[in-house]
């Protein structure tokens, strides 16, 4: 950063140390790289950013009116894609302006409502995986009690479920990450305000607001994850049951778009949260921020929708309806 906007970065950097109180952060991003490396990320994430918005945006549509899609899987997985758009758009958007733009200051509120939207987003997400985990058990190992277990009202409030906690959640972890006063440097070494690194901001002892959200996380991720993993086991019981080979493929092919979905989002989310805080650093931090801020969400999308052939035949109809409408108005 250079000119009259890096001194006064600089200064406000100096008069933080002297013990004034922060009312704004710095998001550092990628302001250390070269202007042409920043156009390619910004023309990268872009990119990426419309391909997430669009595909998961089809899946909303599609499983919300296509009704040969009326099942709870696709309940399910239509609002996965709503929780992605939701969690992308909270931190994606703001590092691309930031990727052109000279200001990369951030407000306290803006901080700290970007990170509570962060943590509610990826809360629900975890238990709704958990839930869809849970359908899938459901389906394979009970079929013939599989419409009573899971009505739509079972579906809705299990959906239900997953925002409370996630809004919920989302304050405590907004609360023990802001707690403390801030009163050292305001440079935030990520694209977008992360927990661990802000609470290191902070001038008084850390550890208990770290390990607060340790807790936290080892909760809201191990928890869900052992019925993720109970759910599969029975599953495999179940397929490992069968004498057709050709009913195991097909009950392979059905778990594995959602079990790819979970190994990802999950490696990346305890990578984040649930590792000590001295084996991060900016050089890790931001691989990891991008895979589970923008890439994941994306990919959610494409691995249900080329592993499912209902997905794509509905994606097709959806598309031919765009196409049939287009051209009557034309």
């Amino acid at each position: 950063m250079t000119g009259k906007h890096g001194c006064s970065q600089r200064s406000k950097t100096v008069d933080l140390r002297n013990g004034s109180t922060v009312t704004e952060f710095i998001l550092v991003g990628f302001e250390q790289s070269s202007s042409s490396t920043r156009a390619l990320i910004f023309a990268l994430f872009s990119a990426l950013y419309s391909l997430a918005m669009a595909m998961n945006g089809l899946i909303i549509f599609i499983t919300w009116t296509d009704p040969r899609l009326n099942s709870p899987m696709y309940f399910f997985l239509g609002h996965l894609s709503f929780l992605d758009v939701c969690f992308i758009t909270t931190t994606i958007p703001q590092m691309l302006i930031h990727l052109v733009a000279k200001n990369h200051i951030v407000s306290f509120v803006s901080c700290s409502t970007q990170m509570y939207l962060v943590f509610s987003m990826g809360v629900a997400e975890c238990i709704l995986l958990a839930f869809m985990a849970y359908d899938r058990y459901v389906a394979i190992c009970h079929p013939l009690s599989y419409a009573q277990i899971m009505s739509r009202q079972v579906c809705v409030k299990l959906v239900s479920t997953a925002w409370f906690f996630g809004l919920i959640n989302g304050i405590l972890l907004d609360y023990m990450t802001f707690r403390g006063p801030f009163c050292r440097d305001n440079h935030i070494e990520n694209f977008f305000c992360e927990a661990p690194i802000v609470i290191a901001l902070s001038c008084g002892d850390p550890q208990f607001s770290l390990t607060t959200i340790f807790a936290d996380a080892i909760v809201v991720l191990l928890s869900p994850m052992v019925l993720i993993v109970i759910s599969y086991a029975r599953i495999l019981a179940s397929i490992l049951g069968r004498a057709s080979s050709s009913g195991r493929g097909k009950t392979f092919s059905t778990c594995a778009s959602h079990l790819t979905v979970v190994i990802f989002f999950y490696t990346s989310a305890m990578f984040s949260y649930m590792n000590p805080r001295s084996t991060h650093g900016p050089d890790k931090d931001k691989p990891f921020s991008l895979l589970y801020a923008i890439i994941i969400p994306m990919c959610n999308p494409i691995i249900y929708s080329f592993r499912n052939k209902e997905m794509k035949r509905a994606m097709v109809r959806a598309l031919g309806r765009t196409s049939l409408a287009q051209s009557k108005c034309v």
